[in-house]
């Protein structure tokens, strides 16, 4: 049997229970039959329906009118925004990516690591680009923008896994010697540029918030690449700058919270 991080041995009906969970909230929105969850879980049918069946009446897992379909509950949401409404550091982060919003009119946003991806936990939204879709609480892979590359970059080398990197565009780094000399021309400047390598037509700027050691946090700010010139990246450079060093220089005011790991 598995063992978790502190040695105690894995609790194989609530591994399977995340696992399941995790599954039906990667597939957006695509729902899934008991048959694809069974499969993709390697467990009996009848124990997938069973499970379902629990989670359905619970609230974390929902299904249509014909009971022949699953997807992600409501609890789900609700658990994710108690997290973002506890995390000091979110709280303290906030009313920062207003000020960097305000000062250059793009998209802010807030990620944290997640193994070797980055979920977003907060985001403001420029006037002049409107996702049709929020960021805050899903996941990029790490190596494909500014917030995740920013992140990586406060990582040894041998953190990274040797690859291939999945590509979200054709500028996505594929191998790992491309994603580590980047990195290297990173930790050289003091933040990540993502070139259109998560999003086609979005430049990011990326800085990581270096009150944990590595740093956990890190904040970007996207800009449309039509609206990208010299002077405009030059400002959004210094001013990142300056939103990250007033962001340090509050953290160790968190009042005694927890360190989570």
């Amino acid at each position: 049997m598995a063992e978790t991080g502190g040695g105690v041995r894995e609790v194989k009906s609530a591994a399977r229970t995340v696992e399941l969970l995790e599954l039906l909230a990667a597939r957006g929105d695509r729902p899934a039959r008991l048959q694809e969850l069974a499969d993709a879980l390697q467990v009996p049918r009848s124990s997938m329906y069973a499970l379902l069946q629990t989670l359905i009446s619970r609230g974390w897992v929902r299904t249509d009118v014909t009971g022949s379909l699953y997807g992600i509950g409501i609890h789900a949401l609700l658990t994710g925004t108690s997290y973002l409404d506890s995390d000091p550091r979110v709280r303290l982060v906030r009313p920062y990516l207003d000020e960097a919003s305000d000062a250059l009119g793009e998209t802010i946003h807030l990620g944290r690591l997640d193994g070797r991806s980055v979920a977003y936990l907060a985001t403001r939204e420029s006037h002049e680009y409107l996702r049709t879709i929020s960021r805050v609480g899903r996941r990029l892979p790490a190596h494909a923008g500014a917030l995740g590359k920013a992140l990586l970059a406060g990582h040894p080398d041998d953190y990274l896994p040797e690859g291939p990197y999945e590509a979200l565009t054709p500028r996505s780094h594929t191998t790992r010697a491309s994603l580590l000399a980047d990195l290297a021309a990173i930790r050289e400047r003091g933040y990540a540029i993502d070139r259109e390598e998560g999003v086609p037509g979005i430049v990011g700027f990326g800085f990581a918030l270096r009150y944990d050691t590595p740093a956990q946090d890190a904040v970007s700010c996207s800009v449309p690449v039509a609206r990208l010139t010299a002077e405009h990246e030059e400002r959004i450079v210094a001013v990142m700058r300056e939103i990250r060093a007033k962001i340090e220089a509050t953290a160790p005011g968190t009042g005694g919270a927890p360190h989570w790991r």
